[in-house]
């Protein structure tokens, strides 16, 4: 029978994630007059890349986790990368392009490699980010005061900014440049959104005029101007309750549309879009319908016609406005939607030749200030009532509908950056600009638990647990990455550009002080090359990790993508040695890894960082006794190295995506887990570089409940054993009985029995209910996996000791008491208290004679799933305007 788990239940982590400020879908090129390309496969069923803005000005990149041929996922999209922001800033609007958008494939979607990402934050000045290597590429001034909107046109070759200046000005991105093109006629008023016109072919007048200067090449030369499109207008919504249309080949307005205004005051038309046949839409700060909230985005469904989705928020307070984004993306297509930031689609008029074919695949993200993505399945309007409505699947498997109205949300959950120290007791969190570290207390002797309680566990007294540390750091960007050693006496963080080390120590006191080890930036500076001789080198590092001895660091850094071994024995930290494996092209071929293809280009010397554009170090992990090193990146490879000879073993077989855990058996330490975001779990015998036969069918004895969890795992965790002085171990004895290890997300946890052979299948009934946890090999008929899910969300989770176990959570309602006050406030909430569903309250009303669904996410009591970016104070915005 399996011994009772003592449960540190953490919730004293002030732990802050950033609101979702921004959300952007990848677009597709617009597709050839004349027919040639072929209609994208109806097999091909992956979604693009997610990009996330938050408040804090930190970017992540979502990724599809289903494997190539599946229509389903319960993971949904998962953080593959996430980009710094510059502290202090924030994300107020995203836009992606194809960086080479006539000669990419139609019937391909855009990879990150495909793809130029901009933002802006409320400043004059508009940033590309080098999504490679996750920093800010370069940037330009909008010559025309605060950016307020960006739309990117259908050709991803013009990238509109509406300025505080009144004017919209075009920045050219043809050949993947950035620089100004044309300056529209300015009005006295901000450009609050836009959104481009359907685009149009080029006249055939002009088209025969190329082919007579041409000469020789004019046949060549026609069919590419057949494939060409022309953008001849777009729509602008401002601060004085107009809509304007404007000519992009004049740059001056030619319609001039009013809104309705309220008390006197002027409306605000936040958000504008375009529908394939030209019709204009608009979201304002009218109150909608009782609610009295602003309408501050909008998405078109992917067939451009029929269906508009709005999501609104409370009104603003003193304190600043309100603002939202949605996106609806199409994924069968390829058609992929923002309704608020950027048309990503294109949008063809009815006269021009018709459009890769609609399928119903589709799925609506959304996000705010409750700091995590909603996604809800959002069946196209011409099929909610067909018959092929009940035949659609689910893409997300919440439930078989696949209707707005009627489908179920799910909801991608935030994360955080926290380590555990076991013997030291300690768990750090790091957040934009600092770390903060806690000692968990020892558990109480059984002599002062009275009646079964203990009272030195009273959140009152806050004996359990005592805040050690808490620093404030000097950054350029917010921090990426901390580890904490297992003996408690060194701390590492890092932003993109500089990694700090810290020695921490307790006086006779009880106080942990820390000493910043000054000389390790110099250290790493020279083993580590500049990317180019203009930039300066940055000793930043994207994951760190400690030997279970603590005498050595492990550190991959940040752009170069290099891996140093440190050592932490002597009196100053030595670097041991560097790989370069990660950097290194040539192991990859036709996206598979070329077994031995590295061997001998290990010198610690040889620091070749131009072989691969996009690449990022994400996960590393140490055998318990410090003998392995594996590291995996976003390329699906997995190196291993020998940390007892400092030198490069063996790479391992390719994964169908990158890991998202790697752990190292306590009583095998030669065999590695990689379990991947669809939480599927390959095994790998390190020394011998290949999948042990034993291991080959271990994903076809998963429990279905383990593989279809809502949330990937996030974590495994094995029960450490003690030694006889009273110290404890990772390294367990061998034996014949499985392996217990919990697995974890950020809603859930289970034990599970790592039966590899499938031995254990035959136990009798009252021994299965006796262990409460299940084997592998068990046959999901015999019996359901129970999924532990009242602790929520996870942040942290691991042991201190032989049944001793902490986990660190963070509700979501004691986040948003700092960050939510207007929402509170809402004259809202007495309309969905009265919601007897519990889940989601669905509004309809009529706007221009459209049907349209705006869907209010209930959480806790009730909550609006809405973001605030406190851009502007509203009593300054009213000074000014009138």
């Amino acid at each position: 029978m399996s011994r009772p788990l003592a449960v540190h239940r953490c919730r004293f982590v002030d732990y802050a994630p950033s609101p979702i400020t921004a959300l952007a879908f990848p677009p597709l090129p617009l597709p050839s007059l004349k027919g040639k390309k072929r209609e994208r496969d109806l097999k091909d069923n992956k979604f693009g890349t997610l990009g996330v803005g938050h408040a804090n000005g930190n970017i992540d990149l979502l990724e599809w986790t289903a494997e190539e041929g599946e229509i389903q996922a319960p993971q949904a999209w998962q953080v593959r990368k996430t980009l710094p922001g510059p502290c202090p800033s924030k994300v107020d609007s995203l836009a992606f392009t194809l960086r080479y958008p006539d000669i990419f494939p139609s019937e391909n979607i855009p990879s990150c490699s495909d793809l130029r990402l901009f933002s802006s934050g409320g400043g004059s000045e508009l940033l590309e980010w080098n999504i490679s290597h996750s920093c800010v590429r370069r940037t330009i001034s909008s010559q025309g005061g605060a950016i307020w909107s960006i739309a990117a046109n259908p050709a991803s070759t013009l990238l509109a900014l509406g300025c505080e200046d009144g004017s919209v000005r075009l920045l050219s991105l043809a050949a993947d440049t950035l620089q100004h093109h044309r300056r529209f006629d300015r009005i006295k008023s901000r450009i609050l959104s836009i959104a481009w016109g359907p685009p149009a072919p080029r006249p055939p007048k002009q088209r025969t005029a190329k082919k007579t200067d041409s000469g020789m090449d004019s046949d060549e030369d026609s069919d590419d101007d057949e494939d060409e499109w022309t953008d001849t207008w777009l729509v602008t919504g401002g601060s004085d309750s107009s809509l304007r249309k404007w000519d992009v080949a004049t740059g001056r307005s030619t319609d001039r549309m009013g809104t309705d205004k309220m008390k006197g005051e002027r409306t605000l038309v936040w958000t504008v879009g375009v529908l394939a046949d030209g019709t204009i839409v608009s979201g304002d700060s009218l109150a909608i319908w009782h609610t009295g909230a602003d309408v501050l985005c909008l998405a078109i469904g992917p067939e451009g016609t029929s269906k508009i989705l709005l999501l609104g928020c409370p009104p603003p307070q003193r304190d600043g406005f309100s603002l939202a984004h949605v996106v609806c993306t199409h994924t069968m297509s390829g058609v992929l939607r923002s309704g608020h930031l950027t048309p990503p689609y294109p949008q063809l008029t009815s006269e021009s030749p018709p459009q890769m074919q609609h399928t119903s695949h589709q799925v609506l993200a959304s996000g705010g200030l409750d700091m995590s993505i909603a996604l809800t399945p959002a069946l196209p309007a011409s099929m909610t009532s067909s018959s092929i409505a009940p035949r659609v699947v689910n893409p997300l498997t919440t439930r078989v509908t696949t209707t707005f109205e009627d489908s179920y949300y799910r909801r991608i959950a935030y994360t955080a950056a926290m380590c555990v120290s076991r013997r030291a007791r300690l768990v750090a969190s790091i957040h934009e600009t600092g770390v903060n570290i806690w000692r968990v207390l020892c558990i109480p002797d059984s002599d002062i638990i009275v009646n079964g309680v203990d009272p030195s566990t009273d959140p009152e007294t806050r004996t359990s647990w005592e805040k050690v540390l808490e620093m404030d750091l000097n950054v350029r960007t917010n921090l990426i990455a901390s580890a904490l050693s297992d003996d408690g006496r060194w701390l590492v963080v890092s932003d993109l550009y500089e990694a700090k080390l810290f020695q921490l120590s307790f006086n006779p006191a009880g106080v942990l002080k820390s000493s910043r080890v000054r000389t390790f930036a110099s250290i790493l500076e020279n083993r580590i090359t500049a990317q180019s001789s203009q930039n300066p080198v940055s000793t930043g590092g994207s994951s760190f990790t400690f030997t279970p001895d603590s005498s050595k660091l492990i550190m991959a850094s940040a752009i170069t993508s290099l891996i140093l071994v440190i050592d932490l024995s002597s009196e100053a930290p030595t670097i041991l040695r560097t790989f370069n494996q990660h950097c290194n092209a040539g192991s990859i071929t036709s996206g598979r890894v070329v077994r031995g293809i590295n061997r001998g280009t290990s010198d610690e010397d040889e620091q070749s960082v131009g072989g691969i554009d996009s690449v990022a170090i994400m996960k590393m992990a140490v055998s318990p006794d410090g003998q392995w090193l594996a590291t995996s990146d976003d390329l699906c490879r997995i190196f291993i190295f020998n940390l007892d000879s400092i030198q490069y073993h063996t790479t391992l077989p390719s994964l169908p995506l990158p890991p998202s855990v790697l752990v190292f058996l306590p009583d095998n330490p030669q065999i590695l887990l990689a379990v991947l975001p669809n939480n599927t779990i390959h095994i790998f015998h390190v020394e011998h570089g290949e999948v042990p036969t034993w291991g080959r069918e271990f994903n076809s004895r998963l429990p279905k409940q383990f593989l279809s969890a809502p949330d990937p795992v996030i974590g495994v965790a094995f029960e450490p054993l003690p030694l006889s002085d009273g110290e404890m171990t990772g390294i367990a004895p061998p034996s014949t009985k499985p392996k217990e290890a919990i697995f974890w997300g950020s809603s859930w946890l289970c034990k599970l029995e790592l039966d590899w052979e499938g031995k254990y299948t035959g136990q009798s009934r009252k021994r299965r209910r006796q262990t409460g946890s299940v084997a592998v090999g068990e046959m999901a008929s015999e019996r359901k996996l129970r999924m532990v899910t009242n602790y929520r969300p996870i942040l942290a989770l691991d042991f201190l000791g032989p049944g001793e176990l902490v986990l660190v959570e963070r509700t979501a309602g004691r986040c948003a008491v700092k960050i939510a006050p207007c929402i509170l406030q809402a004259k809202i909430w007495a309309d969905l208290k009265s919601s007897t569903s519990g889940d989601a309250c669905t509004l309809k009303f009529p706007l221009s004679g459209i049907c349209c669904n705006m869907q209010w996410i209930v959480w806790e009591r009730v909550q609006l799933h809405v973001k605030a970016s406190l851009k502007y104070n509203k009593g300054q915005v009213k000074t000014t305007l009138g």
